[in-house]
């Protein structure tokens, strides 16, 4: 395997600004940050540091070819001379994702039976074929399958890698959900968007689930997301398991040994703060976090100034708009009243009903949630 591999770390749209940052804090350069993602170039360890460490990338791939084929007997030389046995194991079966944009192949599948035509062929590399388990078979947990992704545009082809196996916002504790969850990625953001880096107070008074208040705490001590799951790199032919090992260990040790700062979450549905203690115990912060069963009107919040930081519903799959317009304002209103010099930070996916609020937000991020467009916004109460 090459010592510098070309990397891409995917995001949700908007997000790879943070994922850059994120990326310089575990040492790694970035290239450049595009809709897509965050380009960078890594050894096979920070290849593995950044699906430890990253809290709002999709996942990691790496670039392992880029080349022009405007025939199928192009894109077939040129898959041959890919080094497939650098990523793919005996016994693996592989998963093929292809999209065509704008070129003379543009026929999805037939790309991809190319593709596995050569991974099929690459010496030393025998992958299960179609009738014991398919090559453009379904989605694994990672540990069983690699995912190589092919992406034709303006009959340029790019064949990437993927490292991570299942989506990094799986960190393996939300196993229970409320109504409309949100994504441990987007949770993550949306904290790192406000400001909040476990200096001060965190509050969410319509906490759900509680994938907020989780992920903050796991932010808070230090805790790498990716410490209690596996990855597709941990099935390559050259897997390093005892730099992993000590990457790990060196993660736990660094780690705090509870949340440093008080953090809340409160909801007046009692099913969704069951789910949240069983989220918290998952994660292994329950202790970190005061769970409370109310309405937002009785929240009592620690001793501030903090952050509140909160997904409240839109109006398009929980709730009327019209009805949640006395709950945006009733947010604004508690905001004010019991917490004055707060930051405030939602997750907005109605302006009107986050203008109900009368508090001074702005734009920060503009992503989506659950394919729902959204903007992260933020002010002080």
């Amino acid at each position: 395997m090459p010592d510098r591999l070309p990397c891409l770390a995917v995001t949700a749209p908007g997000l790879a600004p943070l994922a850059g940052r994120e990326l310089r804090a575990i040492g790694i350069t970035p290239h450049a940050v595009a809709a897509e993602g965050v380009s960078f170039s890594a050894s096979p360890a920070e290849v593995y540091a950044a699906n430890l460490w990253l809290r709002t990338a999709t996942r990691v791939v790496v670039r392992v070819a880029s080349f022009r084929a405007e025939s199928f007997a192009e894109l077939e030389r040129h898959a041959r001379r890919v080094g497939w046995d650098r990523y793919i194991t005996a016994g693996t079966w592989v998963r093929i994702r292809v999209t065509c944009r704008k070129s003379r192949l543009y026929h999805s599948d037939a790309v991809a039976e190319r593709i596995a035509g050569a991974v099929r062929r690459a010496g030393g590399v025998p992958v299960l074929e179609p009738d014991r388990a398919p090559v453009t078979g379904p989605a694994t947990d990672g540990s069983s399958g690699q995912l190589v992704v092919v992406r034709f545009f303006r009959d340029e082809c790019t064949v990437s890698i993927d490292s991570s196996g299942a989506l990094l916002h799986r960190r393996g504790y939300r196993q229970e959900t409320a109504k409309a969850p949100l994504r441990e990625t987007l949770a993550a953001a949306v904290l790192m968007a406000s400001g909040w880096e476990g200096q001060g107070p965190l509050l969410d008074p319509l906490c759900g689930s509680g994938t907020i208040v989780i992920e903050g705490a796991l932010l808070a001590r230090r805790r790498a997301p990716g410490l209690s799951r596996n990855f597709a790199f941990m099935q390559w032919p050259q897997f390093d398991a005892p730099a992993w090992d000590a990457m790990k260990a060196a993660a736990r040790d660094q780690e705090r040994a509870a949340a440093p700062v008080a953090i809340h979450g409160s909801d007046r549905d009692a099913g969704a703060m069951a789910a949240s203690l069983g989220n918290a115990t998952r994660a292994g912060v329950r202790d970190d976090i005061h769970f409370a069963t109310c309405s937002i009107s009785a929240i009592e919040p620690p001793p501030g100034p903090g952050w509140l930081v909160t997904n409240p519903p839109y109006g398009v799959r929980v709730g009327d708009r019209d009805r949640l317009r006395n709950l945006y304002a009733q947010l604004g209103q508690v905001a004010r009243a019991k917490c004055p010099g707060w930051t405030v930070a939602l997750v907005s996916g109605n302006r009107m009903l986050t203008r109900q609020t009368r508090l001074p937000l702005e734009a920060e991020i503009r992503t989506t949630n659950g394919g729902l467009p959204v903007e992260l916004v933020r002010g002080v109460a």
